[in-house]
């Protein structure tokens, strides 16, 4: 096993969310899905008709901050809402707020535009999007409260799979990929939403002539990466998602840290060429910081 392989294998591993972080995000997703059954679908079930959705659904995430759900309710609520003569958005939000106050203190719960927030003492919050399947059987119509009150449509499943599936085609090079992006955007502060580096993510690995390699290749995956970024047209405001096609908007200049962090993984690579492996994993830390640990 190389010094490369040893390196990127423990960051990779080191930044995963820990299984026990995971169970305890998974008994309040059940709780939660299980009172809006409850109320919603007379159903006892703490499984159906929710969603993980956003970077924990596409495995890509490396915090458990914010946890994102779709909460499917029966058409009927929809229409039921749609007649109001002000904002039924914002009056499905509240019943759906109302539903989570038997479940949760009123101080941990919030209304927010298209969302229920539901945040928790110990800084982790879920953000619940209740939503209607559309008549494609794969897309969703949710609330929208704001410019007095309009439906909007999201579809993150063709997402996820996408994720999925490229990222076992590619020797599950690219989930790793994501959260590693992720893990220099948190050092570098770097404005970029997780949609986009899952997206641009996906489109360089889908190109990259080495994405079905092993570890050893990291260092030069993450060098091309940069580069890749680095190489995005600072004028264009959006890229289509993988799978969706949806719009993702960018939230500022990333090309410049991507191009400076190229530079420094060039000489991570030269150092690591000539023997010196402390001083590449010196380079390293500069663009992941602590949590890169070779």
């Amino acid at each position: 096993m190389t010094a490369v392989t040893t390196k990127f294998k423990t960051f990779c591993n080191d930044i995963l969310i820990s299984p026990g972080t995971k169970s305890n995000v998974s008994y309040r997703y059940k709780r939660i899905t299980k009172q809006l059954n409850a109320d919603f679908w007379g159903s006892t079930s703490d499984t159906d008709h929710s969603l993980y959705v956003g970077s924990y659904g596409r495995d890509t995430a490396i915090h458990v901050s914010d946890i994102d759900m779709l909460m499917k309710l029966p058409v009927s609520y929809y229409h039921d809402y749609d007649k109001y003569q002000g904002n039924g958005q914002s009056a499905l939000l509240q019943a759906v707020r109302t539903s989570l106050q038997k479940t949760y203190s009123t101080t941990h719960l919030k209304g927010d535009g298209q969302v229920v927030v539901v945040a928790f003492d110990d800084g982790i919050k879920f953000e619940i999007l209740p939503c209607f399947l559309n008549k494609d059987n794969q897309s969703y119509t949710y609330p929208d409260t704001h410019n007095g009150g309009q439906w909007k449509v999201t579809n993150p499943r063709p997402e996820i799979k996408a994720i999925k599936d490229a990222n076992e085609i590619w020797n599950y090079n690219l989930k790793r990929l994501c959260r590693m992006a992720r893990a220099w955007k948190d050092h570098w502060s770097v404005p970029i939403g997780g949609l986009l580096i899952d997206t641009l993510a996906y489109n360089f690995l889908s190109q990259w002539s080495n994405r079905d390699k092993t570890y050893e290749y990291y260092d030069w995956m993450m060098r091309d990466f940069f580069l890749y970024l680095h190489n995005q047209s600072s004028t264009q405001q959006y890229w289509l998602a993988m799978g969706s096609g949806h719009h993702v908007y960018r939230e500022g200049n990333f090309e410049y840290k991507a191009l400076r962090c190229y530079n420094i993984s060039l000489e991570a690579i030269t150092f690591e060429s000539n023997g010196h492996s402390w001083s590449a994993s010196q380079k390293w830390k500069e663009i992941f910081g602590t949590k890169f640990s070779g």
